[in-house]
């Protein structure tokens, strides 16, 4: 089992869920950070101890107060610490719960493990913790039919390119120039068009507003 866990958590009563979850484990030596810049100055400690860290056990969103930080989230701290330690086992515990942000830690920050901060989340972080362990990733199973739901609508970079479009409040009739402004094709009226009519058609939404909410709500854009 991992011998030296750093947590990255501001929330007190998440340290002790963790705190309990390790003490089930049998593992004794953690060490806690409410700040992802006091994580980050932890690591590279053990680095000139030559003591590493066997896993990272972070949230995502940290709250601001008065002490000034330069990471601002977990996500950022995730690729600096992979700066210093590649290897560094890397699960995630937080309350996000789209799954597109979830799908994207996987494939863009190559984390092994997610758990969501819910009930029962003890259990969950105890079976990521064991299959991270035996270098399984862990995701589970609720949250591998909603990352697989998203995948299966398989959006394309075009695709998104239109929504955050539609987002940002550009009318769809002038997505045209914004498109061959930055040559990306293809990039006439009718391809929008068809385009997005097929993005609502596929994911039953009506109109353009219901098909950036669903986005949204994906975590896409």
């Amino acid at each position: 089992m991992f011998k030296k866990i750093l947590i990255a958590e501001d929330h007190e009563s998440s340290s002790i869920s963790v705190q309990k979850t390790l003490e089930d484990l049998n593992i004794s030596y953690a060490d806690y950070a409410y700040y992802c810049d006091d994580a980050l100055a932890k690591v590279k400690k053990s680095i000139r101890e030559n003591n590493l860290y066997d896993l990272l056990i972070t949230d995502l969103s940290f709250d601001e107060d008065h002490h000034k930080q330069d990471i601002k989230d977990g996500k950022e701290l995730i690729l600096k610490i992979r700066e210093l330690i590649p290897d560094l086992k890397v699960i995630v515990f937080s309350g996000e719960h789209k799954s597109g942000i979830i799908d994207s830690l996987f494939n863009e920050y190559q984390i092994n493990g997610f758990v969501r901060k819910a009930r029962n989340d003890s259990k969950e972080l105890k079976k990521a913790i064991a299959s991270v362990h035996i270098n399984e990733n862990y995701l589970s199973l609720d949250l591998k039919q909603e990352v697989k739901k998203l995948n299966n609508y398989e959006f394309t970079s075009f695709d998104i390119t239109l929504v955050s479009l539609l987002s940002q409040g550009v009318l769809q009739k002038n997505i045209p120039t914004y498109l061959q402004n930055n040559n990306i094709k293809p990039n006439s009226l009718s391809s929008v068009e068809k385009r997005l009519n097929s993005l609502k058609e596929n994911l039953n939404v009506a109109s353009n507003e219901q098909l950036v909410a669903f986005c949204k709500d994906l975590g896409i854009i």
